[in-house]
């Protein structure tokens, strides 16, 4: 039995957990950051990434009104309506302080009373994480891969 494109990324990004965090890296076992590891497991789906990467900061508590990561991912993934129930397989956007940026990812892996996200952060590398009320009530947006076609 074929697995659901959810599970499918789940399984990709679960593939990259004890990889150690490299701010704008992306290759599983050596490097990777948030956004290495979404642009990792785009790769395990369907090949190429679909854009380049330019440079960005490390910061991504910085303050500032620009949302470069949410405008991306809306030009390449598909946004969830907030009304939309939770899947497998989901890129969750978080916002890590009021009025800064949403500039950390994460993949959502579990849902339900043991909901579990696969993310990279600094100190830790790749890693799955609980998702509990601090982690979810700073996610924006969530959404999924395109269909492959």
């Amino acid at each position: 039995m074929a697995l659901s494109p959810g599970a499918q990324a789940v399984a990709v990004a679960r593939g990259w957990i004890g990889t150690p965090y490299v701010h704008q890296a992306s290759c599983r076992g050596a490097g990777a950051d948030c956004l290495g590891l979404i642009r990792g497991v785009w790769r395990g789906l369907f090949g190429a990434e679909p854009a380049a990467v330019p440079p960005y900061t490390q910061d991504w508590g910085e303050a500032g009104r620009e949302e470069l990561l949410w405008a991306a991912a809306l030009r390449h993934l598909r946004e969830q309506p907030r009304t939309a129930p939770p899947a497998p397989g989901e890129v969750l956007l978080f916002r890590m302080r009021d009025g800064a940026a949403a500039k950390h990812l994460g993949l959502r892996a579990e849902i339900g009373a043991g909901a579990s996200f696969v993310h990279a952060y600094s100190g830790h590398g790749v890693v799955e994480s609980p998702l509990t009320m601090p982690w979810a009530r700073r996610v924006v947006a969530r959404f999924t891969f395109p269909d492959r076609t």
